[in-house]
């Protein structure tokens, strides 16, 4: 009977709990609802026509044959892609208000979240608003910058009061009697 931890085998990283997060505490695939999985296809889109100017069509044709896509909410993917880019100088003016230093200035990935955020807020109304937030600041942590998801979390929680007025007022005052 051999050792498991033998001079001669390599040692085996530690197991990770099956929480549904890997050890960066991001999503595993596997834990991913289609919507989450769209958004992150979405994002990678966004991405393409923020820094590289790539046409929506294009963008949509290249993303469908990407590993995985078949696992995503392909209606929810149409929408915030070709929503996001036809509709992208209307949401940034939802999103400048809220910035505390000029769009230039951040990061594409943490534009096109925050657009997603903004599009979702808009047009998506049977996702909870605090549901928008907590999957925007998710695909935030996985895809931006160190502390980028904090600054989304920050811009799209300043940005719900104004989108969803009923619905963060009832959570208030839910919240409020409890």
């Amino acid at each position: 009977m051999s050792d498991f931890n033998t001079p001669s085998s390599p040692a085996r990283p530690p197991r990770q709990p099956r929480t549904g997060l890997t050890s960066t505490g991001a999503r595993k695939a596997g834990s991913k609802s289609d919507r989450s999985r769209a958004r992150e296809f979405a994002l990678q889109g966004l991405y393409q026509s923020l820094v590289g100017g790539n046409e929506a069509d294009a963008i949509d044709m290249f993303t469908r044959d990407l590993a995985g896509f078949n696992k995503a909410d392909s209606v929810h993917f149409d929408a915030l892609l070709h929503g996001c880019i036809a509709q992208g100088a209307e949401l940034d003016v939802l999103i400048l208000p809220l910035l505390d230093r000029p769009m230039a200035e951040i990061s594409p990935i943490e534009h096109a979240v925050m657009w997603i955020g903004a599009y979702e807020m808009k047009h998506c109304l049977d996702v909870p608003w605090r549901v928008v937030i907590n999957e925007c600041v998710e695909l935030a942590k996985e895809f931006g910058g160190t502390d980028g998801h904090k600054y989304v979390n920050g811009v799209l929680n300043g940005m719900a009061p104004s989108l969803r007025a009923a619905e963060v007022e009832s959570d208030r005052v839910k919240k409020s009697r409890a």
